[in-house]
């Protein structure tokens, strides 16, 4: 079983029922896993349905299933590994690896990858945050796309990746990335604030809504320019699916070789998604001061930033 034991804070809005709040706010589970994993909640401690309504300074403890991953099979796949303890690691993903197993993805994946060095850590004696072989769960605390590349956190055990995740939660991570877009912003510096919500033309995707879907913040710093093409670094103060992809586009300046919100380039029509992870700072399981993760520009924007560079 997982817990986790807060008291709600302070301004949130009128009538937010109790699975909102888990799914939106705290991001614990999504609200289809609230059920799924058969969450118990109580609220001032009593005994709550899913359904109660909050208000500030509630206090919550809730209990919930594990997720079963029966199928996750370590696979001795190489990572680029920037740091290692006992407690947790930072790897440099590489671009086209998925990072959770999924429909269509359950081999070849990041959390393959970390349960075969979490087992070979542990001589095989135990699995992947210290569960039982029956209930392997990835200790992987956020997500990266899988065109996305760049750096990504992950735990060896329960009590690590709470601490983590608890960072992340309350936005106390900073995430840093490096974007290639088409055209150059008119500001060199500037900051894009919207609400993100499903596309209404397709449920796969997202975009900027008026009055829909949640808040969303990026930060953007225009860093190199070459008229047709630009070179940015981004820090997204909020996590929403596919966030600084929907930004740019918004912004009008779509992320070169984004197959889902970018348009055909005919100076690179074979470039793949140009965002890359480039720097975390987080503070590690143990430690009390932040510390800052860097990784090189990938291979794919050295070289188109070389062609840039002779436009």
């Amino acid at each position: 079983m997982c817990s986790h034991s807060c008291i709600v804070e302070e301004g949130i809005p009128e009538k937010l029922r109790l699975d909102r709040y888990i799914a939106e706010n705290l991001k614990l589970l999504t609200r289809s896993q609230i059920r799924a994993r058969k969450l118990l909640a109580r609220v001032n401690g009593k005994d709550v349905k899913i359904s109660r309504i909050l208000k500030s300074g509630d206090s919550l403890e809730l209990q919930w299933a594990d997720a079963v991953i029966p199928d996750l099979i370590p696979e001795d796949i190489p990572l680029d590994v920037i740091y290692e303890d006992s407690r947790a690691v930072v790897v440099n993903k590489a671009q086209g690896m998925v990072v959770h197993p999924g429909a269509g993805n359950y081999r070849g994946t990041l959390a393959n990858a970390l349960l075969y060095r979490s087992l070979a850590k542990t001589d095989g004696s135990s699995g992947f945050c210290g569960g039982p072989e029956n209930s392997l769960r990835p200790g992987i605390v956020h997500r990266l796309d899988k065109d996305t590349s760049g750096l990504i956190i992950a735990a060896w055990d329960a009590e690590a990746l709470e601490f983590l995740a608890g960072q992340f939660r309350k936005r106390k991570v900073i995430k840093t990335y490096a974007a290639l877009v088409q055209g150059t912003p008119k500001e060199k510096q500037g900051r894009i604030e919207t609400r993100i919500a499903r596309n209404p033309r397709n449920r796969k995707l997202f975009a900027v809504s008026e009055d829909k879907g949640k808040k969303s913040l990026t930060l953007y710093k225009t860093v190199s320019a070459w008229g047709r093409y630009s070179l940015l670094l981004l820090r997204p103060k909020t996590g929403r699916t596919h966030q600084i992809r929907v930004h740019l586009k918004a912004l009008g300046h779509p992320i070169l070789g984004d197959p889902l919100y970018g348009s055909a380039d005919t100076l690179f029509p074979n470039a793949t998604l140009m965002l890359h992870a480039k720097r975390l700072s987080v503070v590690l399981p143990g430690r009390r001061e932040q510390e800052t993760f860097r990784t090189p520009f990938p291979c794919r924007f050295r070289k188109i930033v070389l062609s840039c560079k002779r436009l």
